[in-house]
């Protein structure tokens, strides 16, 4: 391998075989795997977020795997700073740094330079915001956010009222528009990595998808869920993912077990395309099929 790279990273749709891949490349290089997968960071949540078992890791170190509760959030600035924290303990070891996961924002954050800027909440300007939004209404708000902030207006549907209410806060309370203070979505590269994308024909990915969801319910993802929802988690951040959500709506009463489970295939089948659209947009990636020799070829020629 080529000593000048100092982090890897592999990415791609769900489904796409990178649990297995990374074991395989960690061995091989002797590197460290770290979680780049925004829902495999919470506990109690394994079998619908296909989190790597113990026995998967073969013996490979693994970092932020179940970091938090499910009723913590999270956000893409604290997931920078961590991960940016753990490549520099692996390379103190002599270890490369192996990011693997398959959401986009997560992984561009660590690699490139993106800035997060601070901004103070008032809480009491929040709560006149409120009422406003019941004595006004959503058109309203919208109106006054199009006025201050029209660049974040038009990214925002008026229905979208905590978004809304979020931008004006933004841009009332700092000055500062909804686009600046987010981040700084920066081009230049942090590191010299090198990112493995993995994809595959488009109907063998929905199959694979489609298998992955069927193996899920078998391995006891019905019962994984309704722990969660008997413990009265709810509205927060974790259970907004594809597969709990569903059946969190099938628990309510509001669709069958059935109807739950060709949801959570669907909206795991447009969740890859998505993934797929933003890391050919975002990032400068190795494209190649899950083919081990055609990864060592690529991997020795940087």
């Amino acid at each position: 391998m080529n000593n000048k790279i100092d982090v890897v990273a592999i990415i791609g749709p769900t489904a796409s075989g990178k649990t297995a891949l990374s074991i395989r490349l960690a061995k091989e290089i002797d590197g460290e795997i770290i979680n780049g997968d925004s829902m495999q960071i919470y506990r109690h949540m394994d079998i619908g977020t296909a989190k790597i078992t113990e026995a998967e890791m073969e013996g490979v170190p693994h970092h932020l795997l179940d970091i938090k509760e499910p009723t913590e959030g999270f956000s893409v600035a604290e997931y920078q700073q961590l991960v940016r924290g753990k490549i520099e303990e692996i390379q103190a070891r002599g270890k490369m740094p192996i990011i693997v996961g398959g959401t986009g924002l997560y992984v561009q954050s660590v690699l490139y330079d993106f800035q997060f800027a601070k901004q103070e909440v008032d809480e009491a300007a929040r709560e006149n915001y409120y009422k406003e939004l019941e004595e006004l209404g959503p058109e309203a708000m919208h109106a006054k956010l199009v006025q201050l902030d029209p660049a974040a207006a038009a990214s925002i549907h008026p229905n979208n009222t905590r978004r809304v209410i979020r931008a004006l806060e933004m841009a009332e309370l700092g000055g500062v528009s909804r686009a600046e203070e987010q981040f700084n979505r920066g081009d230049i590269p942090l590191y010299n990595h090198f990112i493995i994308g993995l994809d595959m024909d488009r109907e063998k990915l929905y199959e694979r998808i489609n298998l992955r969801v069927d193996l899920m319910m078998e391995a006891g993802l019905v019962e994984e869920v309704r722990a969660l929802y008997d413990a009265g988690i709810r509205d927060v951040q974790a259970i907004k993912a594809i597969g709990y959500k569903e059946l969190y709506a099938h628990f309510d009463g509001l669709i069958s077990l059935d109807e739950a489970v060709e949801q959570i295939k669907q909206n795991s089948r447009r969740y890859a395309k998505r993934q797929l659209t933003y890391f050919r947009n975002k990032m400068d990636i190795a494209w190649i099929g899950n083919d081990w020799n055609k990864i060592k070829s690529l991997f020795e020629t940087h």
